[in-house]
């Protein structure tokens, strides 16, 4: 027989001393290995014979090995486990764990537990030497910070709250990601693939080429008048100008609002209004599978309303996009509109960088919030720059042959972090896709994976269980062999999903890194390491380096071992938001006020008895659809502005592709009738305001809304009535009006 050794459960030293058992994993159908208890060296040996596995390797996943970290109690407390090793065999519903295999942990960068453990331990005891030693050994610096590496404050009780890192450091995220990695030797490295959404037609540029476009259209906004700590809105598809212009106005210091080409023009006007840009860059049109969307068209009606609400833009830079739409068929204002193509390329190839300190903005990117107004998330430039690059790197154990593609869209986070920045500081060579995923099949995916040899694959859970839902056979006709990495943003997986993702498209073979983090955060907080840690389907493991989340209950008290509560973080890591643009008290008192002392993350988690994390969702007024936030207050608003509309009210439920969907309560105006042509009219409304993918689920007609005897809304039972928990909805008798709840039981299906 061959043993692997593997880690005792996990202990994690400060954070989760409460963890005191270990496990133990037995043979499952005599197809799996078997874990046992070696009492004598106090490690846990798995046991596999030959004859159940086509290698003859021997495996060994190294690990802390000593009981004598435990406490006493440890050796006593084994909790049983079925798992699978990397690479052998499917994962099933029996299976508890997936185990990385000894050829994936011998090459890994972070290879082991103890590897891990050593590295957080570093991290939680030494914060500003772990996070100096990584900022000054793999970036450049035009002038070091000096001796504080970075203050905060975490705790309204204290002050105002305030992060700041690497202050006084001068450096430009432009230069890391592009200059530093020509100097390396990266020139003739492909750093961009892109792909149409039309079958057959791509691109490529290098890191030299990159530069020498991105200098381009630096040079154009600087002739224009933007200047640093200016602001760039930024309304494009996944082109590669979308990154370059990222890029451009990172390397003159200009502030770039990145905002998805989804929304609609009064959310563009709105994000418009609020950081009041310079320029205004956009194309004329984008394909999305085989629909048109007329960007420009948008565009020009938020530039409109802007103006008629005091702010105007004297430059819209439109990129004519001639697969979607040529510039004669697009609507044009003389004297404001300026194609990309006529001025960009005759600038020069080179520009100047504009240093600039750690702590000068780097970006501004709306999120949802509980209010209807979207809060202007604002990023710093050096604490942002080492986290996104070093969690990058870690999370999904990048290697400079990997061929990477995420994807997210650059209107969100995830586009921001881990399509442009977090990839192309480490020097990788990134793949964008403008189009649909399944079109013009549901096999696109993995078409792609094929043709570009991906080897890292990031995606979100609602892309997943769409594609798993098309089945099988659009996956396994394409071979996906380069695939190494697999990754999952922007909301719980669930573990069904996870399992058909590591069994289809990563043939058993690929870990996932379930990553769990926010636009916030500007980086991943909980996540997978490859190679480290056992993995649990539908888990996002255990903390990042310099990374201390805890669980609290409602009166902010820490709860150890098995729980579930509030996801809390202390103290501050480098990625970290620094404010709220223009709105600092609603930072504070969003994020900070709920649980002094602590960033509140506003989501639900569980921690199980082994010490894995298990997000359960937005504990706010906030409902995470397709992977994107979006406030419940938002979507009320549009609905109630219909005419016919006299109140609303929206909560989030499951949704099968989604994970979450949008379920609003309608009451109509007074002696307005209920229709489909009602319906159609509301749904068509939100589309209207915020944007196709807030549009509303499901219209559940309603009378009255059930309310207390304040007029509060009970939105509690509300939640209820939408998941068809009828025989949970509790407490009623607090209401005014206690018959709304049967009324509304009774429309449930109309």
């Amino acid at each position: 027989m061959k043993s692997i050794s593997i880690s005792p459960r996990p202990i994690i030293p400060l954070l989760l001393p409460q963890l005191e058992h270990r496990y133990k994993i037995s043979r499952l159908n005599h197809r799996l290995p078997l874990l046992h208890l070696d009492s004598a060296g106090g490690s846990l040996l798995l046991m596999a014979s030959l004859n159940n596995h086509n290698h003859n390797h021997n495996h060994h996943f190294r690990h802390a090995d000593s009981t004598a970290s435990l406490p006493s109690s440890a050796v006593a407390k084994i909790s049983h486990l079925k798992a699978v090793v990397l690479g052998d065999a499917p994962a099933s519903e029996e299976d508890d764990v997936v185990l990385p295999s000894h050829e994936f942990s011998r090459q890994a960068l972070v290879p082991s537990q103890q590897k891990y453990l050593e590295m957080y331990k570093a991290s939680i005891e030494n914060p500003a030497g772990f996070w100096s030693g990584i900022a000054s050994s793999e970036f450049y610096w035009k002038q070091g910070w000096g001796d504080q590496v970075y203050s905060e404050n975490l705790d309204v009780r204290r002050g105002n709250i305030k992060i700041e890192w690497f202050k006084g450091g001068i450096t430009n995220v432009c230069y890391n990601c592009l200059d530093r990695n020509i100097d390396a030797g990266l020139a003739d490295k492909i750093a961009l693939y892109w792909e149409s959404n039309e079958p057959g037609f791509d691109a490529t540029l290098t890191y030299s080429q990159l530069l020498q476009r991105v200098c381009q259209l630096a040079n154009y906004l600087k002739s224009v008048g933007v200047r640093k700590g200016d602001d760039v809105v930024v309304y494009l598809p996944m082109l590669m100008e979308l990154p370059i212009t990222m890029l451009a106005c990172t390397r003159i210091g200009a502030v770039h609002s990145v905002v998805f080409a989804g929304f609609s023009s009064e959310s563009l006007a709105q994000r418009i209004v609020d950081c009041k840009p310079k320029v205004v860059i956009t194309c004329n049109a984008v394909k999305r599978g085989p629909k048109t969307i007329f960007l420009k068209d948008i565009v020009d009606a938020a530039l409109i309303d802007s103006a008629n609400k005091g702010i105007s833009v004297d430059v819209c830079l439109t990129y004519e996009n001639q697969l979607a739409l040529k510039r004669e068929k697009t609507k044009w204002k003389e004297g404001r509109d300026i194609w990309w193509e006529d001025v960009v390329p005759k600038y020069p190839t080179s520009c100047d960088v504009e240093w600039v300190d750690a702590e000068d903005p780097l970006f501004l990117l709306y999120t949802s919030g509980s209010t209807g107004k979207p809060k202007g998330v604002l990023h710093t430039t050096g604490g942002y720059m080492v986290y996104t690059a070093t969690t990058f790197k870690y999370a999904f154990d990048y290697k400079d042959s990997d061929v990477y593609w995420c994807t997210a869209d650059c209107g969100w986070i995830t586009g921001h972090s881990y399509v442009t920045y977090g990839p192309m500081l480490n020097g990788a060579t990134i793949l964008l896709y403008e189009g649909a995923p399944n079109y013009p099949d549901p096999g696109r995916c993995w078409d792609i994976v094929d043709k570009y040899k991906v080897t890292i694959f990031y995606t979100a859970p609602t892309l997943v269980r769409s594609l798993m839902r098309d089945g099988d056979e659009y996956v396994t006709r394409y071979s996906r062999k380069s695939l190494r990495v697999l990754g999952s943003v922007g909301e719980p997986i669930n573990p069904s999903a996870w399992r058909w993702f590591f069994n289809v498209v990563g043939g058993s073979r690929c870990p996932i890194s379930d990553t769990w983090w926010q636009t916030e955060t500007g980086g991943f907080m909980i996540t997978p390491l490859p190679g480290a840690w056992p993995q649990k389907p539908g888990s996002a493991t255990f903390p990042f380096f310099g990374v201390q989340p805890v669980i609290v209950d409602e009166k902010g008290v820490e709860l150890d071992g098995e729980c579930s509560g509030y996801l809390c973080v202390k103290s501050s890591w480098p990625g970290a938001f620094r404010t709220l643009y223009g709105d600092h008290e609603r930072y504070e008192t969003t994020y900070f006020k709920p649980f002094p002392g602590y960033y509140f993350t506003g989501d639900g988690c569980s921690r199980d008895k082994d010490g894995y994390h298990w997000l359960t969702g937005r504990v706010d007024d906030v409902i995470n659809v397709s992977g994107h936030r979006i406030g419940t207050a938002e979507v009320e608003s549009a609905l109630v502005s219909h005419p016919q509309c006299a109140e609303a009210a929206v909560v989030g439920v499951e949704h099968q592709v989604k994970g979450q969907g949008i379920y609003a309560f309608v009451t109509p105006v007074e002696g307005i009738s209920y229709s489909e042509e009602l319906r159609k009219s509301l749904i068509l409304t939100v589309r209207t305001q915020i944007g196709a993918f807030a549009a509303p689920d499901k219209i559940h007609w309603a009378p009255a809304l059930p309310k207390t005897r304040s007029g509060k809304i009970m939105r509690r039972i509300l939640r209820k009535i939408a998941a068809r928990q009828l025989d949970e909805l509790g407490d009623t008798s607090t209401l005014a009006d206690p018959g709304v709840v049967d009324q509304l039981i009774k429309l449930a299906d109309t």
